[in-house]
């Protein structure tokens, strides 16, 4: 297997450069395999531990140590994914993969006082979008691994049949699922400046209390999926319909009138982030269609919004 990023120059320890080198990698990839930047971060603390686990003789005799990163992470995230699969059928309320801030606003500092590795930023595409995120969720998980690996981040199929442990023909067949699985639920993309204008008017009717407005930017089948965890209360199931959606949000608004929304970018995609003096409370993602909203995800649990909880300048 072929290593897709090239190590850096380190007089004292080359091997251990071009070892650290694909952190940013595995981030990357583990994200991507898993929707939580926690269990991407818990995969790729392992596989350097197997690593270092390793005598150095053994380490020398690997022609290339990124490749073997790569397949051990591989293989360990195809495990959580089986794990995580049984965890997420019993999760209170709808599961909705960990929402991503833009790389600028970043959180710098972590619980404990621990700072942020730039390294762990995960790069910002298509491919991380919530709505792309959703439908990988509702793959298997080997149709998932052969499909990141072969259509984002450009493996052979013989490569990943070495993670997946099948042949190249079954990994083809894999990622061709995985396809027919994207392609079904793609809508016609909305340019990101019209997708930013959306989103902003929906925040503006939203502060108005405005609910006709509210109702004519949301489709008529438009669907609200929310999560909870901790203390915050899950909400059992998805919320349809552009007028029960638009009534939920001012009753929100009622209940909750210190909220200060702001805009900010989610998965790479323009989002809203809700916070109360100063600690956000839910981070919405959106799925823009023409000039309609068709769907939210918003993000509740506290787990999941340690990167944006912070005061900040607005």
């Amino acid at each position: 297997m072929t290593t897709r990023s090239g190590p850096q120059d380190d007089r004292a320890d080359p091997g251990l450069a071009a070892i650290m080198g694909e952190r940013r990698q595995l981030i990357n990839l583990a994200y991507r395999l898993l929707g939580s930047l926690a269990e991407a971060e818990d995969v790729v603390q392992e596989t350097y531990a197997r690593w270092y686990a390793m005598s150095r003789q053994r380490q020398e005799a690997i022609e290339s140590p990124g490749a073997w990163l790569t397949k051990v992470a591989g293989r360990i995230c195809l495990d959580v994914l089986g794990s995580a699969r049984a965890r997420r059928e019993s999760y209170v309320g709808e599961w909705i993969p960990e929402p991503l801030p833009d790389p600028k606003e970043w959180i710098a500092g972590r619980p404990g006082g621990a700072t942020a590795d730039p390294a762990d930023r995960v790069t910002l595409d298509e491919s991380v979008n919530m709505a792309f995120l959703v439908v990988l969720e509702s793959m298997t998980p080997a149709e998932r691994v052969a499909f990141i690996l072969h259509d984002v981040f450009r493996y052979s199929f013989a490569e990943v049949g070495e993670i997946v442990g099948r042949t190249p023909a079954a990994c083809r067949q894999l990622a061709s699922s995985a396809r027919r699985r994207i392609r079904g639920t793609q809508a016609a993309a909305t340019p990101a400046a019209r997708q930013a204008g959306i989103v902003r008017d929906f925040k503006r009717a939203w502060e108005a209390k405005d609910i006709e407005a509210l109702v004519r930017l949301l489709d008529p089948g438009a669907r609200v999926t929310a999560d909870g965890g901790g203390v915050v209360s899950a909400v059992p199931r998805p919320v349809e319909g552009g007028e029960r959606i638009a009534r939920l949000f001012l009753e929100i608004a009622a209940v909750i009138p210190e909220l200060t929304i702001l805009e900010r970018t989610v998965n790479g995609r323009p989002g809203l982030v809700a916070q109360r003096d100063g600690v956000t409370v839910t981070v919405a993602a959106f799925d823009v269609a023409g000039d309609r909203i068709q769907h939210i995800w918003a993000v509740r649990n506290p787990d999941k919004l340690r990167p944006w909880t912070v005061n900040r300048e607005h």
